[in-house]
């Protein structure tokens, strides 16, 4: 069987592997919904000045959360599922079967992108059904479309490279969203940063992928400018991070 086939016969077990959790699943995909109806329930009657445009922040909120379960599905659920399995010694039962690992870890990281596409989408028609969100069209979505793919694939990357610093398998969430959440805060995604944000803040926030990633995604949604940059940067950190999974990802577990 060549690598393609072996890849999609595999994208099948890990597909199969993530229904069979079904409490992880739920979550995966109650989360990015359930923020929403929070924030919104709560800020919802206001506006956000992005720019020169003035927003609602419903419609504002529908952009974030569709972020949020790219970068949950894909950076979050990665590197905490491969460093439980790690742990747990599957990963090394997988490396000694002729299983080519390259196959393993391409089979997650398009398992992961469908799953972040699949939660963009609900998110959209929830947003549109309940918020009278826009959704995006014509030139818009290829563009959007290009983000969504862009991002999910990076931050599959990151997250692989993120099991390289994680020790064991009990530490992995909190590791991790102590990783992500700050950056969530400082790109917007939870709290919209207005004009009156402080610079240092948005400078760090512009270091990292998080925030150039939001930027594109509100581009499709809101219809504010779409810099082909933020998709060059967060193409960046995920080759960077392809690179350091590459070198140091380990497939036994680590000692304690």
């Amino acid at each position: 069987m060549n690598a393609p086939a072996l890849t999609v016969s595999q994208v099948r077990y890990v597909n199969k592997a993530f229904w069979r959790n079904p409490e992880s699943a739920f979550f995966t995909f109650a989360f990015p919904l359930m923020f929403l109806v929070i924030f919104t329930a709560l800020l919802g009657h206001s506006t956000v000045h992005l720019g020169t445009r003035i927003i609602n922040t419903s419609t504002y909120y529908v952009a974030a959360m569709a972020s949020f379960a790219v970068i949950s599905a894909c950076f979050t659920n990665i590197a905490i599922s491969v460093s439980f399995q790690r742990d747990s010694g599957v990963l090394k039962r997988i490396n000694g079967t002729p299983l080519p690992s390259t196959v393993y870890v391409a089979a997650r990281i398009v398992h992961a992108l469908l799953i972040a596409v699949l939660l963009v989408i609900i998110t959209t028609a929830f947003g549109r059904l309940f918020y009278s969100a826009a959704i995006p069209t014509g030139l818009t979505l290829l563009r959007f479309a290009v983000m969504v793919v862009v991002g999910a694939a990076a931050f599959c990357a990151l997250g692989m490279a993120m099991t390289v610093v994680i020790p064991n398998g009990d530490a992995a969430a909190a590791i991790v969203n102590a990783t992500i959440l700050p950056l969530l805060f400082l790109s917007g995604i939870f709290i919209p940063l207005g004009s009156n944000a402080p610079a240092w803040i948005l400078w760090i926030a512009k270091i990292f992928p998080v925030w150039h990633f939001a930027r594109g995604m509100q581009a499709g949604f809101i219809g504010t400018a779409y810099h082909w940059t933020d998709v060059l940067i967060v193409a960046v950190w995920g080759l960077a991070g392809l690179l350091v999974a590459a070198r140091f990802f380990s497939w036994e577990p680590r000692n304690r």
